[in-house]
């Protein structure tokens, strides 16, 4: 299919060659990958440079996701994206600033009109950082379809990365499609063993099989220069020298993103850590990333008939990695098949659910799971069971406990808590209505009712009261909640409002004293921090600067 996106439109968006640490289409927690990761060296701090003229047409700022990004709209049709970011140019920093203070919020949102923020190509618009939560210092990058917001693969505008090596197949799976189909007399996933060739290619050993079947492999691709595990740009399948079935990570729509979901072994991922990726469409997937697919990528395996597959992993500069399944159909008796646990629980994904067991209900919007199924529900010793986290949902469900023998004082420091495999608790963001908490959730697993009587801590950083900090550039507190978390903060100076960034990974937060202009040496310092539960702390310091 020939290239229709523009190859010479987009320039780099950092002035030093380009290696990546995340390709567009990756498969990640819950979405997939919507940009490139682009290293910066280690550090932070280099400038960020528009691919294109356009104008900032959206800026957002939060604590987690993208942290600090930039969006410019292009005349082409196109917006690209910056994500990750330190600090902004001068002119466009003063935007923001002004944004943040009129709003009293770190946290904002904007959206320029096409005259307050024109961009021109090649202009430094940002700084590189690390902003928006636990990760290393990149530059996070996309380019998206303006009118529709879909995202699409850089490489397919030119952007170059150099790579020379063939992606790598590290795990073939064999999956049973069918109550009656079988790969070597099992009828449950099963893994199978392949060898390298001299030249390179893959070839696995012999399978006997029959009825509904299908494929999955854990892979990956290296760029050059590069130690990281990146996403494939297409993994195909053939049967017989024919394509059967083929995913391209050409053009995502995050409206899609969940079915990721189903493309993987979800089960497998949450059991073992390892994502296979299956080479068949599921009957819930939805998703449109299929370049083709033959019966979606079932393959009908008939008795004494013989079958020559070939799995082929490529990246985008056509370095491929091939593996071949040959399979003889033998309708054998089947040895190890499924099993599923019958409970009082039947979930119709179809339609709404809801069940109630010991004054705790859970609700199920229609179509939140992708397939019936026999729901494992139970509380037992305070603790709620709300199935396995090893299956996938679409959608958040309710889940809600009955408060009404607590009393009042009681109520108003309890929350619900999901826990997880290691036991840690986590505030599920409760709603209370009466005798009722009610939490909207997209966990499966343990779920129980905690209480928070503790205030938050708040600390002095790079300061102590009543000192000299003329010659610091920033003041700096800590805050922490060990429990419900932090759900607030807002500091003052002499009674006025200060912007100070949070940084989540650290839990400091920082004020740059070029913000303000003060006119007395003495001044008052006063952070107020409540947590998800409604205790507050206030810390009151004076410090002292030369004006």
């Amino acid at each position: 299919m020939q290239n229709t996106y523009p190859t010479n439109y987009f320039g780099s968006p950092l002035d030093i060659p380009l290696i990546l640490s995340g390709t567009f289409g990756e498969l990640r927690p819950n979405h997939f990958h919507a940009g490139l990761d682009i290293k910066t060296q280690q550090r932070e701090g280099l400038n960020v440079l528009a691919s294109a003229d356009g104008y900032i047409s959206r800026i957002r700022i939060a604590h987690w996701g993208y942290g600090k990004a930039l969006y410019i709209t292009h005349s082409n049709g196109y917006t690209t994206v910056y994500g990750h970011l330190q600090k902004f140019s001068d002119r466009i920093e003063a935007y923001i600033r002004k944004q943040q203070y009129k709003n009293e919020s770190f946290e904002i949102q904007a959206y320029p009109s096409a005259s307050e923020l024109p961009i021109k190509k090649g202009e430094i618009i940002a700084l590189s950082g690390s902003t928006g939560g636990f990760m290393g210092p990149h530059l996070h990058f996309e380019i998206r379809d303006s009118s529709t917001e879909k995202t699409i693969n850089p490489f397919l505008f030119g952007i170059q990365i150099n790579d020379s090596k063939r992606p790598t197949i590290n795990t073939l799976v064999g999956y049973s499609l069918s109550d009656d189909s079988q790969i070597n007399q099992v009828n449950i996933p099963l893994q199978l063993t392949f060898k390298k060739l001299n030249n390179g290619d893959l070839q696995a050993d012999k399978i006997n099989a029959f009825g509904k079947i299908g494929f999955g492999v854990n892979a990956y691709d290296q760029l050059d220069n590069a130690i990281n595990q990146n996403g494939l740009y297409s993994l195909e399948l053939s049967v017989n020298g024919e394509k059967f079935h083929e995913f391209k990570a050409s053009v995502l729509a995050f409206s899609e993103d969940k079915y990721i979901n189903l493309l993987v072994d979800y089960e497998r991922l949450d059991k073992m850590g390892q994502r296979i990726q299956k080479c068949f469409i599921e009957p819930s997937n939805k998703l449109n990333m299929y370049a083709a697919s033959v019966n979606n990528g079932y393959l009908s395996i008939e008795d004494k008939k013989s079958y020559n597959v070939e799995i082929i992993a490529k990246d985008f500069s056509g370095n491929t990695q091939k593996l071949t399944v040959p399979i003889v159909g033998k309708n054998d008796t089947i040895l190890v098949r499924k099993t599923e646990t019958v409970t009082p629980y039947k979930i119709n994904y179809t339609q709404f659910n809801q069940f109630s067991k010991n004054g705790v209900t859970v609700a199920f919007p229609k179509n939140t799971f992708y397939s019936d199924l026999w729901l494992d529900f139970d509380v037992v010793d305070s603790v709620v069971k709300v199935h396995s986290p090893n299956v996938p949902i679409h959608y958040n469900y309710t889940i809600t406990f009955d408060v009404s023998k607590y009393s009042e004082e009681e109520k108003k420091q309890m929350y619900i808590a999901s826990i997880n495999k290691k036991g840690n608790k986590s505030y599920e963001s409760t709603v209370k209505k009466d005798s009722i908490f009610y939490a909207s959730t997209k966990k499966l697993g343990k779920f129980t009712l905690l209480s928070d009587k503790d205030a938050p801590n708040i600390q002095l950083h790079n300061f102590k009261k009543d000192q000299w900090i003329t010659n610091h550039e920033t003041l700096k507190v800590k805050i922490f909640d060990y429990k419900s978390g932090i759900n607030s903060y807002r500091a003052e100076i002499n009674g006025q409002w200060i912007l100070m960034e949070y940084d989540v990974t650290t839990g400091v937060l920082t004020y740059d004293f070029k913000d303000l202009v003060f006119t007395d040496s003495k001044h008052e310092l006063k952070v107020t921090v409540t947590d998800n539960v409604g205790n507050t702390n206030t810390l009151n310091a004076t410090f002292f600067r030369k004006i």
